[in-house]
């Protein structure tokens, strides 16, 4: 058993990031979470690919869009005449409360409260470029 720890020990050494990828590694998982979450919790009414229709807004891009001017979207009233772009912070306050944040907008559903999840979602969105 001995002459097998030094072996095993490698293995596991080569196995594991180096300390310089381990935010890249983490960002990478932060990334594949939220696209999971994501899946779950989204995409019932959007789509992240411009080739394919949904009932909500495409997300493809939205990090930095002005809010409510996707174009062919018909947004309500509410987020027609928003001022504000979609930030990291903005997109957080939606998706725990999107009638808190605007109220009078046509988008339902239930908040995501947990920070952690919404830190995963975000990490997911912000790949989203055209």
């Amino acid at each position: 058993m001995k002459s097998l720890m030094p072996g095993l020990a490698l293995t596991l050494m080569l196995a594991l990031p180096a300390a310089a990828d381990e935010p890249k590694v983490f960002n990478e998982i932060k990334v594949k979470a939220g696209q999971d979450l994501f899946n779950a919790e989204c995409r019932r009414c959007h789509s992240v690919d411009a080739d394919k229709t949904s009932y909500g807004p495409l997300l493809e891009g939205v990090v930095g869009r002005k809010a409510g001017s996707f174009e062919g979207y018909p947004y309500s009233e509410a987020l027609t005449n928003a001022s504000f772009v979609w930030t990291p912070q903005a997109l957080r306050a939606w998706i725990e409360d999107n009638q808190g944040f605007v109220p009078g907008t046509k988008m339902r559903h239930v908040g995501i409260v947990d920070p952690v999840v919404q830190d995963f979602i975000l990490a997911y969105l912000a790949t989203l470029t055209h």
